[in-house]
């Protein structure tokens, strides 16, 4: 039987049509094969789609990482506290740096320790607090700082409940309060509150002191002695009970921007400020502090998701690198995204750490960037109520234009007006009273004249 293929000329690369049918066949099957697979990959879209339209959080997983609350960190070593020469100004010294994180919104503190555990002869262990609770030797001059730091940051109505009596507190009276818009009173109605949950029988839930005269009852039970977050829920006055449900500490800052307190690390050595950082993704921006570093004007920050600054003790940040056995940098600049002096041409040949911490954050407020910065909404409320005052002083405005705009043809006589009108119709009156009397003179006399001449006739 003839072939079908004489007539036309074999392709190039192929040596006889056996073998060029073959490769057809081939490529026939590959595109099928490939056809087969986006059928595929469109179908586990659709599956996906429809997976992620039922469970509505995984949408917005990744909107809500976005739109979490940009924090600033400070990183501040505990062997400043020896520097001061009584357990009072040791108190004081905490409670200055306390104050300046408050001013300044500081959302995380870290106390990392600048000589090394194993130079502490007298090395105690103190809580950690990190979320797994776990408990690790810390000099003594990190430990009363943190346990200060975190004693300030407490509400008042709950310091009795989380502080026992300890040495390290002895002068705590002494230390300003901080007087922050999570320290709430009896009187003031948040949308939020701090509280601890106490050891009280419920059905369902549990109940929480959050300073007011009753607690409150949360849907979710918990352990008695922890310290919570709680969203107020409304209820009626007349009701009995309070009402609440537990949400995490980040929230009340997310959702109406106010600021809401600081946590308080412990870190055992220098490298321990970024190795056992509590984000994911860890710092984003590192800033240094240096007599050494370069001048902060000449500096452009990236926006960014989680900042830290790191101050240095008595001998700045690079006694801190040497005494740590892990890194293995001599140049501390190398650490940081940013090694800056935020003071230059400074009057005084040091500047302590407490003022550092003033100067720094003051001059970086301005001009870092955070991604996601939390606006107060109490601000835009009362702006709005703002603008709709002036609103209704305008249209009051208008209004008395109107009701003034007749009364502008004909105006009104003023008081001095009036008093000068009265005085000329007096007058007016007066002359003519004087007018009617001499004329009533003159007929008399004619009277008197008429007679006299009839008598003499």
């Amino acid at each position: 039987m003839p072939s079908n293929h004489t007539s036309e000329p074999l392709p190039e690369g192929f040596k006889s049509w056996k073998e060029f049918n073959k490769a057809k066949k081939e490529r026939k099957r590959l595109k099928q094969e490939y056809k087969i697979k986006k059928l595929e990959e469109k179908k586990q879209k659709e599956e996906l789609s429809k997976i992620v339209s039922a469970n509505p959080e995984t949408t917005s997983q990744k909107s809500k990482e976005s739109d979490e609350p940009s924090t600033l960190s400070i990183a501040v070593p505990g062997s400043i506290l020896d520097n001061a020469q009584s357990a009072e100004l040791r108190t004081y010294l905490a409670g200055q740096i306390a104050r300046a994180a408050c001013v300044f919104k500081v959302d995380e503190i870290i106390v990392y320790d600048d000589i090394g555990i194993q130079d502490n002869v007298t090395a105690k262990t103190v809580p950690s607090l990190s979320d797994s609770g776990e408990v690790r030797p810390a000099r003594r001059c990190c430990a009363q700082l943190a346990r200060i730091l975190q004693y300030l940051e407490c509400p008042q109505y709950l310091r009795k409940e989380f502080f026992p009596k300890h040495h390290d507190l002895d002068y705590a009276g002494l230390l300003n309060p901080l007087d922050a818009p999570h320290h709430m009173r009896q009187q003031d109605d948040g949308q939020f509150r701090e509280g601890i949950v106490i050891n009280q029988p419920a059905k369902s839930g549990c109940y929480v002191n959050v300073g007011l005269l009753k607690n409150v009852k949360v849907d979710r039970p918990l352990q008695p002695g922890v310290r919570v977050t709680v969203e107020m829920l409304p209820s009626p006055p007349e009701s009995k009970r309070l009402f609440g449900r537990v949400v995490p500490p980040s929230r009340p800052k997310k959702e109406t921007g106010v600021y809401w307190g600081y946590s308080v690390r412990l870190a055992s050595s220098f490298n321990a400020v970024f190795t056992e950082c509590p984000f994911k993704d860890g710092y984003d921006v590192t800033v240094g502090t240096s007599e050494r570093g370069e001048r902060v004007e000449k500096v452009t920050f990236p926006s960014h998701q989680h900042a830290l600054v790191v101050f240095g003790g008595l001998a700045g940040i690079e006694a801190a690198l040497e005494a740590d056995e892990v890194l293995m940098v001599d140049n501390p600049a190398l650490l940081f995204d940013f090694y800056l002096n935020t003071c230059p041409d400074q009057g005084s040949r040091t500047i302590r750490t407490e003022e550092a911490i003033l100067i720094s954050l003051a001059e970086l407020r301005t001009r870092l960037q955070p991604k996601f910065e939390c606006k107060i909404k109490s601000n835009e409320v009362e702006s709005s109520d703002s603008d709709s005052n002036i609103s209704v002083d305008s249209e009051n405005d208008e209004s008395s234009k109107n009701q003034i705009a007749p009364a502008l043809e004909e105006p009104p006589s003023s008081p001095m007006e009036d008093a000068q009108s009265s005085k000329i119709t007096k007058l007016d009156s007066t002359l003519e009273s004087c007018d009617s009397n001499s004329e009533k003179r003159k007929i008399k006399k004619r009277k008197k004249s008429k007679d006299a001449s009839s008598d003499l006739l």
